[in-house]
Formats: C-alpha cells, sequence, structure tokens
C-alpha cells in the first residue's frame, strides 16, 4: 500500500544562495522566479531573509577579528619594546 504522504524535497545550500542571490540581485518579481525555479513564494522569502540574515552575522564577525586583531598588534609593540630594552 502506498503512502498518501510525499517526500519532501530536498535542496542543496548551493542551489538556495543562487535563488537567493537572485531575487536579491534581480529586478524579477517573486512570482516569475517562483515559476522559474518550481518554488513556493515562502520558501523564497524564507531563503533571501536567511542569506541577508547571514550577510549582516558576517560583517558582526569581521568587526570582532578587527578588534581582536589591533588588540594583538599592540600587544606586540610592547613586547618588541621590552625586548628593544632590554
Amino acid at each position: 500500500m502506498k503512502s498518501a504522504m510525499t517526500k519532501r524535497r530536498q535542496y542543496k545550500s548551493e542551489f538556495w544562495e543562487r535563488v537567493a542571490l537572485e531575487a536579491v540581485n534581480s529586478q524579477k518579481t517573486v512570482a516569475e522566479l517562483v515559476s522559474r525555479f518550481d518554488l513556493y513564494p515562502t520558501m523564497i522569502h524564507q531563503w533571501n531573509k536567511a542569506l541577508l540574515d547571514g550577510a549582516s552575522d558576517s560583517f558582526k564577525r569581521v568587526r570582532v577579528v578587527a578588534e581582536v586583531d589591533a588588540a594583538e598588534v599592540k600587544e606586540s609593540y610592547v613586547k618588541i619594546g621590552e625586548l628593544t630594552v632590554e
């Protein structure tokens, strides 16, 4: 006996990234993207939001790394100064 439920389609991250980037960069409407990629509008909106949220997180991480690097550079200069004096 065949189950009435169908298996959910799985998408690779490369595919949803491409669709989300297309939604951000193109002049096409969500309806056009839906027909082109055979998706539901909700999926495109969710993937687009995930892409944009992830981008803002990336910029936060870059800022933190830059601050850490500045602190390490200052610490290195202090150490160089101490070694020079010795």
